[in-house]
């Protein structure tokens, strides 16, 4: 039976859920807290599995957000390795593989899962979304052996950064005309681009495929490559089916409003698995698969769902490491049509994305190191302060941006 006292339940044992706890403890919530998770671990941070999971030296372990012993500080039921496959509304009872769960409140941070590729072949595809996937793939980057990843996004590059390190050899395809078409200049994905073709990874850039094989992939041009191992890179899917089953509103993933609310009252959501309309953006309706974003996004929601009324209107801000290389994105390119660049060395540079009438949209940044951390989180100030600085300003090196915010 359900319990009696329902409390809060969380479905997704993510960074959004994380924060969600520590966010309602935090607001003096002491009422029951589940949160259901459907693998056996407890939350873990996902950034690290495709890469230092994938490439230290050192066996790996997950890179623990909840351990046994913060759960416990913060009086959590913790149900793993548990799968929901309904939600009662009318009811409010949350159905599992392992019995049921009443709910006075229901947040769900379900993620998104990778897209699997739907094609004759396409379950030779390894996919990279949990800590068992990353420690598969650490056991089969080996030196000399042939990877082939199939996506030239941000999960199928710092693979193949990692695989490239490890001595494998590394094709990477991609059947767009460059890489990183999504939200990412051509002039910093050429500077990424060109890492890669200088660390010996082997770009097949445009180039559609044909089929899979067990140890091949072969191309619409009916060539050949050779592989050990493939791995399918090419973006994820919100999970959406418990949503969509109980009747919440869809819009590119859990449709919610300013608070994290849903189109049912008593039910939250919050991260990857969400869209939402952004303040400084004309309330334009987004959704982003970025870990900030699910941090930020789940203390929102824990908030809330304890008594608050707080809005979501952070800038949103993305990374990605290239070898030696940092790539940093504040805000939204594509609602600045004017580009000011800021030149800073032959593999270093700002790119300021501008609206018509003068107001700073984005910034997207790549450098050496943490080397334009610094200027991106300005830029990124200056973009929630609805700023408008001059363009020779933003294009000037000896102009610091901490003199715009003033």
């Amino acid at each position: 039976m359900p319990s009696l006292n329902p409390g809060i339940v969380i479905i997704g044992a993510g960074m959004a859920a994380h924060r969600a706890c520590i966010s309602m403890r935090a607001s003096g919530y002491e009422g029951a807290i589940t949160l259901i998770g459907e693998e056996k671990h407890l939350p873990y941070d996902r950034p690290p599995l495709s890469k230092s999971t994938i490439t230290q030296e050192e066996p790996p372990a997950p890179v623990w957000l909840l351990d046994e012993g913060i759960a416990a500080s913060l009086k959590l039921n913790t149900r793993p390795n548990t799968k929901a496959t309904r939600i009662d509304r009318s009811a409010k009872i949350i159905e599992t593989d392992r019995g049921s769960y009443a709910y006075d409140k229901l947040l769900l941070a379900t993620g998104a899962k990778p897209r699997k590729l739907n094609m004759p072949g396409g379950e030779h595809a390894l996919l990279l979304r949990n800590y068992e996937d990353a420690a598969e793939l650490r056991a089969r980057f080996q030196p000399g052996k042939k990877i082939a990843i199939i996506g030239g996004g941000f999960i199928g590059l710092e693979l193949a950064s990692s695989a490239n390190k490890l001595g494998c050899d590394v094709t990477l395809i991609e059947a767009q005309p460059r890489i990183l078409m999504r939200g990412v200049p051509e002039s910093i994905a050429k500077i990424v681009h060109d890492r890669h073709i200088a660390a010996g990874v082997t770009m097949r850039i445009g180039t559609a495929l044909k089929s899979l094989q067990k140890d091949s992939v072969t191309l619409a041009d009916d060539s050949i490559i050779p592989a050990d191992t493939i791995i399918a890179g090419i973006g994820a899917a919100p999970e959406i089916v418990l949503a969509n089953d109980t009747g919440l509103v869809i819009d590119n993933g859990i449709a919610v409003n300013e608070l994290m609310q849903t189109s049912d009252p008593d039910i939250y959501a919050a991260g990857d698995c969400c869209s939402f309309p952004h303040p400084h953006y004309a309330m334009r309706r987004i959704r982003l698969e970025a870990w900030r974003n699910a941090q930020d996004q789940g203390n929102v929601a824990g908030e809330n769902m304890v008594g608050g009324s707080k809005t979501y209107s952070a800038i949103p801000w993305f990374w990605s490491d290239q070898y030696d290389l940092s790539l940093q994105i504040a805000g939204l390119a594509d609602e600045g049509p004017v580009t000011v660049e800021r030149a800073l060395g032959p593999d270093s540079k700002l790119l300021f994305h501008v609206a018509k009438n003068g107001k700073l949209m984005g910034a997207s940044g790549i450098g050496l190191g943490n080397s334009i951390a610094r200027d991106i989180k300005l830029a990124e100030m200056l973009i929630a302060k609805g700023a408008s600085p001059a363009h020779t300003a933003l294009s000037d090196p000896s102009v610091g941006l901490k003199s715009l915010l003033r």
